[in-house]
Order: structure tokens, then C-alpha cells, then sequence
């Protein structure tokens, strides 16, 4: 009975941390795959890591290399997570979830990386909220879309995870303020018909610190306590 309740307790509270300047991609991967192996040893607790990187591209495991428009605009990466193509860089609030999958989560129950993805898709929309904005989901279009004043609809937040022996890396990229032109270099996420906004191209200008207060903030709603949201969403897959 004490090892199930021990198997079973939820952990502590994720550190958080923010970067200062901007972090060279490299580092950020040597960085995560150590903090992981430590999660998993039990030696660090959990992690959220708030990032900006220089320009870059990064390809997940789907990406295909005719996606990359641009081959010599910026540095590429090989980033291992899911996904397709992406770019990161200045302007664009990167955070990166290093979580134990095997406890539960608020929302997320363990083993359920379906669910986490989900929740993470609740933590941008919650927090796009609280500046006015209103993210949604898109049925096979993994990320947060923005419907825009001219009708059509835009990607402002991109999710790429990648989970090894059920402790999470990689996570999320919301658009804040970056240099839109710089996705003129690849086919985002392999979505041709679909374009990419931000925070900024919206009217909304706000700055990385207040982003990355909504972020915590939003974090407790869908991390911490039990609610009903990754059931409902399950009971509408099924449906």
C-alpha cells in the first residue's frame, strides 16, 4: 500500500525559469536532454523553461526537406520532436515542458500523452484570453489558430513535444512579436493554405514579461487542480 500511495502522489511544483538574451539552440537541447535524464533519475525536480532563440528553423520527425523554402536563410536543426517545420526567434516566447508523465498533472492523467498535448493547446488558449485574444483548436491542425478581422485564420501558437521513457521535452511557441517575413523561409507545420500571426500583427502589443505572467497564471488552471476539460475531450473524440 505505501508503494502505490508513493507511485501515486502527485510531484512537487515545477520550477521555473526564464532566459535571459537569446539561447543558441544547441544549448537549449543539451540542456533538456540532461534536465530530463535527471527528472527521470529523480535528481531535479520538473521543469518550465522560458526561452528566446536567434533565428532558426527546426525540423520535427515529419518534416519534409522540400518545406524548407530557404535552405540558406537561417541555421537548421534536426530537433527530434514531433511535428514539421517551425521557426523559432526573437519575439517569440519558446517554453519549453519538462515534465514527469507518469504522475498526473492537473488536466493530464499519466501515461496520456494525448491529453498532454491537450492541455498544453488549454494553457495558450487561457492565456491568450487574458489579453482579448480568442485561440482555438483545429481538428487535424495541431497548434492554436486565430480567426483575423479579414476572415481567414492564422497560426499564432505552434506545439511540438517529444516524450522519452514518460518524461516530456520541447513544448510550445507562441508569437508575441516576432519578424512574421522570417516564415517566409519554410511551409509551417506543412500547412500551405494557412498563414501565422502574432500578438503584435494583432494590435496587441504587449511585452515578454506580461506574456510569461499569463503563462504561470494559466499554468495553475490547467496543471495543478483535477477538472473536467481532458475528459470532455476525450468523450468528443469518441463521439
Amino acid at each position: 500500500m505505501l508503494v502505490y500511495l508513493l507511485n501515486t502522489m502527485p510531484p512537487p511544483a515545477p520550477e521555473w525559469r526564464v532566459a535571459e538574451g537569446l539561447t543558441p539552440y544547441d544549448d537549449a537541447v543539451a540542456f533538456m536532454q540532461d534536465r530530463v535524464a535527471a527528472i527521470r533519475a529523480g535528481t531535479a525536480p520538473e521543469l518550465v523553461w522560458l526561452v528566446e532563440h536567434p533565428p532558426l528553423y527546426t525540423a520535427g520527425t515529419s518534416a519534409r526537406p522540400e518545406e524548407l523554402t530557404d535552405p540558406g536563410r537561417f541555421p537548421t536543426f534536426h530537433a527530434g520532436r514531433g511535428g514539421q517545420w517551425t521557426y523559432h526567434g526573437p519575439g517569440q516566447r519558446v517554453a519549453y515542458v519538462m515534465l514527469d508523465l507518469s504522475h498526473a498533472h492537473g488536466t493530464v492523467p499519466p501515461h496520456d500523452v494525448r491529453c498532454f498535448v491537450h492541455g498544453l493547446e488549454e494553457w495558450l488558449i487561457r492565456a491568450l484570453a487574458r489579453f482579448g485574444m480568442h485561440g482555438e483548436r483545429r481538428v487535424g491542425r495541431v497548434g492554436i489558430w486565430i480567426n483575423q478581422p479579414d476572415g481567414t485564420e492564422a497560426k499564432i501558437g505552434a506545439i511540438g513535444v517529444r516524450v522519452s521513457r514518460w518524461v516530456s521535452w520541447h513544448g510550445i511557441a507562441l508569437n508575441v512579436a516576432p519578424d512574421l517575413s522570417h516564415y517566409s523561409g519554410i511551409i509551417p507545420c506543412g500547412i500551405r493554405e494557412y498563414g501565422v500571426t502574432s500578438l503584435s500583427a494583432l494590435g496587441i502589443p504587449i511585452t515578454m514579461a506580461e506574456v510569461d505572467a499569463a503563462l504561470r497564471a494559466e499554468w495553475q488552471e490547467v496543471f495543478v487542480p483535477e477538472s473536467a476539460h481532458c475528459m470532455e475531450a476525450r468523450r468528443s473524440q469518441s463521439s
